[in-house]
């Protein structure tokens, strides 16, 4: 299916409106189609009418330009209002439907995604791109028919006066159309490639601001200044591509429409030095060719924002289009009372379809409430382990499942609804602290976020800032310290209270004293759940009842603390190494 008829597809339920748009449109613009006519009346049958006298003339005069003004004054403002109106509100009604199904569409893309496509990007498609197809309903949908009717109106009225001059002011329509479709053909590959130039100047914009404080931290201003200018220039020569088209197509079609008129005004004048034509209707003639080439003009300034639109429609389609990767199967049925007995069967994952596997026959038996600590070198996969829990990425062989059921066979959102996560890194939106820590619940009491934070250690000092729960945290929570991010963290898994726990390396970027106080609120979150905990140091996970080593995508050696330091394994020397680098004094 086409873009167009895509589009077409959120136009439907607005076609009521945009019918009665176009209709008072029509009416709005031929009132002015009535002033040429006046004209040719004023000239023709009163001042050049022998058989009237002064007065007769005065009062004809007065009489039509009182009804004249009574329509221009009375009648036409509120036929104008309501036209602009209903065009601007039925526009932006199918604008916010579009971005309510592309922001639904947002949610429901996969994590892999997220991971490949910069976020600059998809705020282009969800605000620019579909800004600019807002003029394929003002112009597409509505001021074409109106432009339209408008020629339609006044061939017929010139039809009317005089039908050999008519067929002369009409004589370039056929080159008008070739050169629209000459021109305009190529202006929508263009146009598209122009916008996406635009995407890549904003994505990069995007991530700069957002890493500002690397960029001054390493004083790199100049170098990057010099990579944003190949951004910018790129996206310049796309613009001065699409503007030079653009400027030949306006000088090509603009003459056509200069000539037309002046054809007219020869052979009108012929025909008046002839007796064979009015002057009235000479006059009226020439008004009417402006505004038969007027709306010409309009819709040449309408192909080019429309030919805009229909780039950006792609660009929109092309979004909604992405693939899903987690998807609710067929008979995928809601995840409501669970127990937590979550059992990993053979699992093995790659990122990609053909990949390097980055676990490898992944079997773990884990039983309600229990605590599982994953441990190992960086990039052993104990954080894509976890991710496959709430699935943020599907296994590639083998399956999960939670009391016996496979996770696949839940409906996700139902699934995640019982899994709390706390992050390494957690994101903090720039609401206020009260807002943050409602995500958990959205429909919770404020008694139930002061009882959540004061679980996570976190009521005091939310006491303490300058508005109390009603601070902003400003963006990603950059007014809060790390430890205190992480403990509105925790505070809002508190408020979801979740069956099953997923703590991915919570404490590990905090100093020492947060790590402690965090350690303590964790402990607690924990008590009862199923909870797997990924950590770097070895000493906050010795409380855990197994320890899962995972080296290289391969669980090496799993138990419990003492277990594992009993083997002198590979646990038992990262626990050493770590043991020893903690003992070693600061330099001053």
């Amino acid at each position: 299916m086409s873009s167009i008829r895509r589009y077409l597809q959120f136009v439907k339920p607005y076609r009521m409106q945009i019918f009665i748009t176009i209709i008072i449109g029509i009416i709005k613009f031929s009132i002015p189609l009535l002033i040429p006519m006046l004209i040719k009346y004023v000239i023709d049958d009163i001042i050049g009418n022998k058989g009237l006298s002064h007065d007769d003339k005065l009062n004809k005069l007065i009489l039509i330009m009182g009804v004249m003004l009574a329509v221009f004054v009375i009648l036409r403002p509120p036929i104008e209002y309501y036209r602009q109106y209903f065009a601007q509100w039925t526009s932006s009604k199918i604008l916010y439907d579009i971005r309510d199904q592309m922001y639904q569409h947002v949610q429901k893309l996969s994590f892999r995604y997220f991971s490949n496509t910069r976020a600059g990007e998809i705020i282009s498609r969800i605000i620019n791109d579909v800004e600019q197809t807002k003029t394929f309903v003002v112009s597409g949908l509505m001021n074409l028919w109106l432009d339209i009717a408008t020629i339609l109106i006044a061939i017929i009225l010139m039809f009317y006066m005089n039908v050999k001059l008519t067929v002369v002011s009409i004589l370039l329509f056929p080159l008008y159309a070739f050169s629209i479709k000459y021109f305009f053909g190529n202006l929508r590959k263009l146009t598209k490639s122009r916008s996406q130039a635009l995407a890549q100047v904003q994505s990069y914009l995007h991530e700069r601001v957002q890493g500002m404080s690397v960029i001054k931290s390493f004083a790199i201003e100049k170098y990057e200044q010099k990579q944003f200018d190949k951004q910018n220039k790129n996206f310049l020569e796309k613009a001065i591509q699409h503007t030079s088209w653009n400027a030949k197509s306006f000088a090509a079609v603009n003459t056509i429409t200069d000539i037309a008129p002046l054809i007219v005004i020869g052979y009108s004048a012929y025909l008046v030095i002839q007796h064979q034509l009015s002057l009235g209707t000479m006059i009226a003639f020439f008004a009417y060719i402006d505004k038969l080439y007027n709306p010409l003009r309009r819709l040449v300034n309408s192909s080019t924002t429309i030919t805009q639109s229909f780039a950006s429609m792609d660009r929109v389609f092309e979004f909604l289009d992405e693939k899903y990767d987690i998807i609710d199967e067929p008979n995928a049925h809601e995840c409501k009372a669970i127990k937590g007995d979550i059992c990993f069967d053979n699992v093995s994952f790659s990122y990609e379809q053909e990949g390097q596997m980055i676990l490898k026959d992944i079997n773990l038996d884990v039983k309600k409430g229990e605590t599982i600590a994953l441990v190992g070198m960086s990039g052993g996969g104990k954080s894509t382990l976890v991710s496959l829990i709430p699935r943020f990425y599907d296994v590639t062989k083998g399956k999960i499942t939670l009391d016996g059921v496979d996770i696949r066979q839940f409906k996700v959102q139902s699934l995640r609804d019982k899994i709390g996560v706390v992050f390494q890194d957690n994101i903090l939106f720039s609401e206020s602290v009260m807002d943050n820590i409602l995500l958990g619940k959205p429909d919770a009491t404020e008694e139930d976020v002061f009882a959540a934070a004061k679980a996570a250690n976190a009521h005091e000092f939310i006491l303490k800032l300058e508005e109390g729960y009603n601070t902003k945290v400003g963006e990603r929570g950059v007014k809060l310290s790390g430890g205190q991010k992480q403990r509105v963290a925790i505070a809002r898994v508190f408020l979801k209270n979740p069956p099953i726990l997923i703590l991915d390396e919570a404490t590990s970027a905090l100093d020492l004293e947060s790590e402690h106080s965090i350690q303590e609120s964790l402990e607690v979150l924990a008590k009862d759940r199923t909870t797997f905990i990924v950590a770097h140091r070895l000493s906050t996970i010795t409380h855990a009842n197994r320890i899962v080593l995972i080296e290289h995508g391969q669980i090496k050696e799993i138990g419990t603390h003492e277990e594992l330091m009993a083997r002198r394994g590979n646990y038992y020397k990262l626990f050493q190494v770590q043991q020893l680098n903690n003992s070693e004094p600061e330099e001053n």
